[in-house]
């Protein structure tokens, strides 16, 4: 008898398991649409999704841009911005960069999402680092 009662509590207790789908937790899904969050390639090490590999596409871009600048006008085009530091093409980049990491933060830690108004923000702040700085 008590074996009983206690096969049956554990029936009981594993219905809402099998009711929410755990049964089928092996079983292939049907191919959905395309979504920011899912993983390039499943199998490798590093989660690479659309939106992390768009933003390493970025920053090597805009390294590539630099190095291109700097080899046709070598020197770095020093000069001293508004924040009375000396700064060249990649001083410029890297504040922009680090200036943009911070940014996105901020915004998520306060506001959450969507992520657009911290990227015209972030935007901006690359254009008056590129100019000003």
């Amino acid at each position: 008898m008590q074996r009983l009662s206690i096969t049956l509590a554990a029936l009981l207790l594993a219905a809402p398991v099998w009711a929410q789908g755990w049964g089928n937790v092996a079983k292939k899904e049907e191919e959905k649409g395309f979504s920011w969050t899912d993983p390039l390639w499943p199998e490798f090490w590093m989660a690479w999704t659309p939106a992390t590999f768009l933003l390493f596409c970025g920053i090597f871009s805009a390294m590539a841009i630099i190095t291109v600048l700097e080899i046709r006008r070598p020197g770095g085009d020093e000069r001293r911005g508004v924040l009375g530091l000396t700064t060249t093409r990649g001083d410029r980049l890297f504040i922009s960069l680090l200036g943009t990491a911070y940014i996105f933060l901020a915004w998520l830690g306060i506001v959450g999402q969507p992520l657009w108004w911290p990227l015209a923000i972030s935007v901006g702040w690359a254009v008056f680092c590129f100019r000003k700085v």
